[in-house]
């Protein structure tokens, strides 16, 4: 019997910042963060590549592999790739992001590349996309990673079957889904319809709580008042044998977003996020 492991997705020890700020970097440096993570207990670590290009300045990025490496965490997930299905000014800095990104999974040994779908939620073309993404896929392949899209049920992929349909239709082997509970809670999709989801097609898992009603729009709703595993409304119990029955054996990632969580010391952050959802999984 194996021992689940976890990952700190990125925000989960990024202190006092969130993804509706215009400057999204951590206030810590990422020294705090892994040792915090390690401490806790996590085996995985997520970073937003703005906080990779400042750790890449102090530490190197030879150096920031090792500093994964020292605090006994060794799958590594970056993210987050936007504009990648588009053309013109805003395709030419989303394949600028992507070059660094593929660039720093290569030197890194990360594991998953996170990308983002259309919040807008504006008309869009499956065929086009499919193409895009297995394209994404198999750069993502050939430096040894696998590529996750996040549903959102304010994007153009809305639930886990949208997001299922686009990556089969795109039919690389290294694409598949983020499934974040979060999202599927919210967008009230069965946690009995996520065992149906193939194993091969899961890149990774986010566990989190919340209320039963939401406060805000989904976007305010997420960022401002997720709670930890176990303190809301989710069936996180039937998500979890949901997840395992499709075949999904971790990592878990687990993802807090709120400003009471924030707000806390990094250490605190960490330890009371890997407690509570390794208590969800015993």
């Amino acid at each position: 019997m194996t021992t689940d492991e976890f990952l700190a997705t990125c925000w989960t020890t990024a202190g006092d910042t969130a993804p509706d700020q215009n400057d999204q970097r951590s206030p810590l440096s990422l020294r705090e963060r892994a040792e915090a993570a390690g401490e806790a207990g996590f085996k995985g670590f997520g970073l937003l590549y703005a906080d990779l290009v400042e750790a890449e300045r102090e530490y190197g990025l030879a150096g920031v592999r090792s500093l994964f490496s020292d605090n006994g965490i060794s799958h590594i997930e970056l993210e987050l790739l936007t504009d990648w299905w588009t053309e013109g000014p805003r395709r030419a800095a989303s394949d600028t992001l992507r070059g660094g990104l593929l660039r720093a999974i290569e030197a890194l040994g990360a594991r998953t590349l996170k990308i983002a779908p259309d919040v807008a939620d504006e008309p869009w073309d499956l065929d086009v996309w499919a193409k895009e993404f297995a394209t994404l896929a198999a750069q993502a392949d050939g430096v040894g990673a696998r590529l996750g899209i996040e549903f959102l049920p304010w994007s153009n992929l809305k639930t886990v079957h949208d997001g299922l349909r686009l990556v089969e239709a795109a039919g690389h082997p290294a694409g598949g889904l983020i499934i974040d509970v979060w999202h599927t809670e919210r967008a009230r999709t069965p946690p009995a319809d996520l065992a149906h989801v193939p194993g091969s097609r899961i890149v990774g898992v986010e566990l989190n709580d919340a209320d039963s009603e939401v406060v805000g729009t989904l976007f305010e709703d997420t960022v401002r008042r997720r709670r930890l595993c176990g303190e809301g409304s989710f069936d996180l119990p039937g998500i979890v044998t949901a997840l395992r029955t499709a075949g999904w054996r971790g990592p878990w990632g687990v993802e807090i977003l709120s400003d009471t969580h924030r707000a806390l010391p990094v250490r605190e952050a960490a330890a009371v996020a890997y407690r509570t959802a390794a208590r969800l999984l015993k």
